[in-house]
């Protein structure tokens, strides 16, 4: 049942950009029969506001959002209803049209930034193809309006970064560079697809911030696809809730997140991840030490065994009990994930050593004994990469028990479907191909070929960053129990600060190649605190309309501590 909050009178009042009537998206089965994504939508997006779709993954936000640019992706098609762009009808129009509606009159800002650009070609040039392909701007008068994009996104060095090519430039700045792709052409509707699920908490609010300024600035209308609540309740007008393809509430920001109507969207509530905070202490044994790193060094380029080009951690000391969660965090760049490339003898440190049990490992991958691979697993960031998408979840699980244990036919068999049982996942996923599967089934097939050779360690990289919030909460409810029933040990790297609080024994505080703190979550999260970890524990969002604004006093206060103590 559709629960729905009245709008006030001034947001009647706006000129309507987009709506979408009545609208149904179907999928198209291989035998011909259609199965329904999206049921019966209605809403409006008005002139100068953001309207937030939120919902778990296979809602249908990303389906409708892309209505919006009169597009279905392959398979699905538009069954009844329309959308329309002020006024036109985009269900009916033929893809000349959509082409001189797209890019002019209305933008898409993708969830990878380093996707979307095409690494071949100088970031101005693409910034400004879409308004000169168009016609609404020379080459000159795009160059110069890209240049105050730049200043308004409060990207450095504005008036030479669109020189650079996109792996000069930061994950966060690119993110930013995207939104001045999209708004070049001066459209009036920024359609924003989950743009900064994957970033960091500072570089995060950075964006945000600067989306908000040029939204506002422009009077641009947008949608804001996320399952991010806290980041909706910074940069939404209106929200529209979303489960199983159909809306079940929507009204005004401040009315949804405080007082929400609908069970699901109290469900949704429920599962936002809470403020990291300092908690009770727990009991292991220290003197069991599975992992200890002891002055690791280590970079990239030239020779990086004895003398990389550019050094990236910086004499790193950190130790793992056994069965303990050692907790990353720290911004994009500052070592988090090189360091457990170096763990894994991915990439070898030319400094200090790591040991195993007491034993020392060698630094390169290829000079480890089978023995010592097998009890360092590596579970990374994005299971659609990380899993041959042309090989059956059985071969996928299988390989590593062939790999490390020698396990082949029946017991093989065997021993898969207990792993897909560990990892709660039914028996018929066997047969099943990568693309079958939503994205927690993935992640979950990430973890269970990690599991599958029977490590002693887990280096889990970003595992739930790009979740939301309902699948990520239970993909750490698995990794709990994982820990409780085999006993494995985990370094987990997350900018999530709230999730490692919330998952992880100790917590390690990584800036710029450094350890610039370390020690139990009680400790390190209880002040006083590290200026940086002060930073990363402001950069939080709240689930609280107008945290953003009131927020920025608290960064800047820590901000300005680093740079007193000349860390920055």
């Amino acid at each position: 049942m559709l629960v729905e909050n009245c709008l006030g009178d001034f947001e009647l009042n706006k000129k309507v950009v987009f709506e979408a009537k009545n609208l149904c998206i179907n999928a198209v089965r291989d035998d011909g029969s259609e199965l329904p994504i999206v049921k019966d939508a209605n809403f409006k997006v008005r002139e100068g506001e953001v309207v937030a779709l939120i919902g778990e993954s296979g809602s249908g936000k990303t389906t409708i959002a892309l209505s919006s640019l009169g597009y279905c992706k392959p398979g699905l098609k538009i069954s009844n209803g329309t959308t329309s762009l002020f006024d036109q009808d985009l269900t009916n129009m033929g893809i000349e049209e959509l082409r001189q509606i797209r890019g002019e009159k209305v933008a898409y800002l993708a969830q990878s930034a380093i996707a979307t650009f095409n690494p071949a070609l100088k970031i101005n040039e693409q910034v400004t193809e879409s308004a000169v392909i168009h016609g609404s701007k020379t080459q000159n008068e795009a160059n110069e309006f890209a240049k105050g994009l730049y200043h308004s996104l409060d990207l450095p060095n504005p008036e030479l970064i669109g020189a650079r090519y996109p792996h000069q430039v930061s994950g966060g700045q690119l993110q930013r560079l995207m939104a001045a792709m999209a708004l070049c052409g001066e459209p009036s509707l920024l359609v924003l697809d989950e743009p900064t699920t994957a970033l960091d908490v500072t570089t995060q609010i950075e964006v945000l911030k600067a989306f908000k300024k040029v939204i506002r600035e422009r009077g641009a209308a947008a949608i804001y696809v996320t399952h991010d609540l806290a980041v909706v309740a910074q940069i939404a007008d209106r929200i529209v809730v979303l489960y199983n393809g159909d809306i079940q509430e929507k009204g005004t920001a401040n009315e949804v997140i405080s007082k929400p109507r609908h069970p699901y969207t109290k469900r949704l509530m429920q599962a936002v991840r809470p403020l990291p905070a300092a908690g009770k202490k727990t009991k292991l044994n220290k003197t069991d030490k599975v992992i200890e790193i002891k002055g690791v060094s280590a970079g990239y380029g030239g020779d990086v065994m004895s003398k990389p080009k550019e050094i990236i951690l910086k004499d790193i000391n950190l130790e793992l009990s056994r069965g303990e969660v050692l907790g990353v965090i720290g911004e994009s760049g500052s070592g988090k994930s090189t360091l457990a490339r170096v763990i894994a003898g991915l990439l070898p440190s030319f400094k200090g050593e790591i040991l195993l049990d007491g034993q020392q490992l060698k630094p390169r991958l290829e000079d480890r004994p089978r023995s010592e691979l097998r009890k360092i697993q590596f579970v990374y960031q994005m299971a659609d990469t990380a899993i041959n998408p042309k090989q059956t979840i059985g071969n996928i699980l299988g390989r590593p028990l062939e790999f490390y244990l020698n396990m082949y036919g029946q017991k093989q068999k065997d021993r898969v479907l207990e792993l897909l049982d560990m990892v709660e996942l039914p028996k018929e996923f066997f047969t099943r191909y990568p693309h079958e599967l939503s994205g927690g089934q993935k992640q979950r097939i990430n973890l269970a070929r990690a599991l599958a050779a029977e490590p002693e360690v887990l280096l889990c990289d970003e595992v739930t960053s790009a979740l939301d919030s309902i699948v990520g909460a239970n993909v750490i409810e698995l990794l709990r129990g994982l820990r409780k029933n085999l006993g494995v040990s985990f370094v987990f790297i997350s900018h999530d600060l709230s999730t490692v609080s919330a998952f992880a024994d100790s917590i390690a505080v990584m800036y710029k190649g450094i350890i610039a703190e370390t020690g139990s979550v009680h400790k390190v999260l209880s002040p006083p605190s590290h200026p940086y970890t002060d930073l990363l524990i402001s950069s939080v969002p709240e689930l609280r309309v107008g945290w953003l604004e009131d927020a920025d006093k608290n960064i800047q206060k820590a901000k300005n501590l680093l740079e007193k103590e000349n860390i920055s």
